[in-house]
């Protein structure tokens, strides 16, 4: 055999290397970084539960219970009276319509068409 055959045959079994490994190896990768991605989210789902948990154990005190509806619900007792300070930051701003709707213009649609003509 001519070198340069022997050299054509070294390429293409080099190549079929290549290509037998790049597949599987391209593979392999792809899921050592789907494992990381599962990995840290299975760490954030467990901070999750364990929040979770925490809420549920101080839940199971009925005095904690009483002040969540107490301030969640504003429930109050029998003989209380209920007061709702309201502060001016608390109240929602006069808002204009939503984007959809058009504000109505007082007085009838001749008026309004005469007072855009008169420029009044």
């Amino acid at each position: 055999m001519s070198t340069t055959r022997r050299a054509a045959v070294v390429a293409i079994v080099v190549c079929a290397l290549a290509f037998t490994i790049a597949v599987p190896l391209r593979t392999y990768l792809a899921q050592r970084t789907e494992i990381r991605e599962q990995q840290a989210q299975q760490a954030q789902l467990q901070q999750t539960v364990a929040q979770l948990q925490g809420r549920k154990s101080e839940l199971s005190d009925p005095a904690q219970i009483e002040a969540e509806a107490r301030r969640r619900l504003r429930y109050v007792k029998p003989g209380e009276t209920p007061y709702i300070v309201q502060l001016p930051e608390d109240k929602a701003p006069d808002a204009a319509p939503p984007p959809g709707q058009q504000q109505v213009p007082d007085g009838s649609w001749y008026e309004n068409l005469w007072n855009q003509v008169s420029g009044g």
